[in-house]
């Protein structure tokens, strides 16, 4: 169970806004990423954002390019999950990659506005708003474990007994 205040944003939020095309061949740590973080679409994100933020978005976030570096300056931001109507592909690969959680939430987001808290148990699949319960899929358990244990390179190395 996660709980986090929103960050809100609408449909076809793209790879371009979340991590800007001009750094993508620049050498950065994560965290150098994350203080480029949504800046093309919201200037205030990366200074303001707090560790276990959410961000709540419409239909088709990270759609756009498979920049994998969208997903790694979210998570490095501090967000603890991404809640939106529907994600493109390649995000939701990159985020599990990543080991940032995302949630689809077909009902519900449009009552959900910046600075509102959320609660998330992705184990029974239910995001919590204001007094109202929404359900969405729950992940699987092997997509679960790949989260709890940080990402897919760190899951593969526990797996091996690297880690």
């Amino acid at each position: 169970m996660i709980e986090g205040r929103v960050w809100k944003y609408g449909d076809d939020v793209n790879t371009d806004v979340i991590f800007a095309g001009k750094y993508t061949y620049k050498p950065m740590t994560p965290q150098e990423m994350a203080q480029h973080a949504l800046e093309d679409l919201d200037p205030t994100f990366a200074k303001e954002v707090k560790p276990g933020d959410l961000i709540v978005a419409g239909a088709n976030f990270g759609c756009g390019s498979s920049r994998e570096q969208a997903a790694t300056c979210v998570k490095a931001s501090g967000v603890a999950a991404v809640v939106a109507v529907s994600f493109s592909r390649l995000f939701f690969r990159n985020a599990i990659n990543e080991g940032l959680p995302v949630v689809e939430l077909a009902a519900g987001t449009e009552m959900i506005q910046k600075g509102d808290t959320l609660q998330i148990d992705f184990e029974k699949g239910l995001l919590h708003h204001k007094g109202v319960s929404y359900p969405f899929p729950a992940l699987p358990k092997e997509v679960l474990a790949i989260l709890n244990d940080g990402g897919l390179i760190l899951h593969v190395r526990k797996a091996l007994g690297k880690g």
